[in-house]
């Protein structure tokens, strides 16, 4: 789906996505209050299991509903809920396709450039 559509799609589904992020991460909190970020974690693991979940369905019939919905489910919904379903995809990608050291040297160092990019964006919007 290349037409205004599946923008559409794409938009509606991270707007969806965004929403449900932030009620997971409300109720994390509010059921355990700030001692660990769970609200992310459960983000991140819903996200990444729901993300491969989409992908593999539609995969496996391309000309089904679920090919259909990929971009609102796989690059709307699950981009907007998180990022990391993503990486975790294609990590999973990586493996499958028979390059683990490929996979394991994105992986491992994927988390400290974020970091890193974090703590450069924190500086960068902190006025002096």
């Amino acid at each position: 789906m290349s037409d205004w559509r599946g923008y559409l799609s794409v938009g509606l589904g991270s707007g969806l996505g965004a929403g449900l992020r932030l009620l997971v991460a409300q109720g994390a909190w509010w059921l355990w209050g700030s001692a660990f970020v769970w609200g992310t974690l459960i983000v991140n693991l819903l996200g990444s299991w729901l993300i491969a979940a989409c992908a593999a369905r539609a995969r496996h019939r391309p000309e089904g509903h679920a090919a259909r919905w990929q971009p609102l489910l796989v690059a709307g919904l699950c981009g907007g809920f998180t990022t990391f379903s993503l990486f975790g995809l294609e990590t999973f990608y990586l493996l499958q396709s028979g390059r683990p050291w490929l996979a394991l040297l994105y992986g491992a160092g994927s988390v400290p450039l974020w970091l890193a990019a974090a703590w450069l964006g924190q500086r960068a919007g902190t006025p002096r």
